[in-house]
């Protein structure tokens, strides 16, 4: 049961990625991304799950954090065009 869970999370990993390709805009692209490691988070769970390792669950935890910040910079460089600037002084 567990191994049809993991071949689906497969599958929509590679449609995260050719949705991440295809993307009409920048945006598009990062929350495919952002999908995908989405996606990987179920991976790693999963596998750690029908390996009987349930220390799996804390590097998946660890990488569903890395992932949201990583989106977030990601999402803010893309709307300013730098990292360390804020709205209100951007919008002099």
């Amino acid at each position: 049961m567990f191994a049809a869970a993991m071949a689906g999370v497969l599958v929509t990993m590679l449609l995260a990625l050719i949705a991440a390709v295809r993307g009409p805009t920048v945006y598009d692209r990062i929350l495919a991304v952002n999908m995908f490691g989405t996606k990987t988070v179920l991976l790693i769970a999963v596998s750690g799950f029908l390996a009987g390792r349930p220390e799996f669950l804390d590097l998946a935890l660890v990488y569903a954090l890395v992932n949201f910040i990583g989106t977030v910079a990601v999402l803010k460089f893309a709307r300013f065009g730098n990292l360390g600037s804020d709205a209100r002084r951007s919008s002099r």
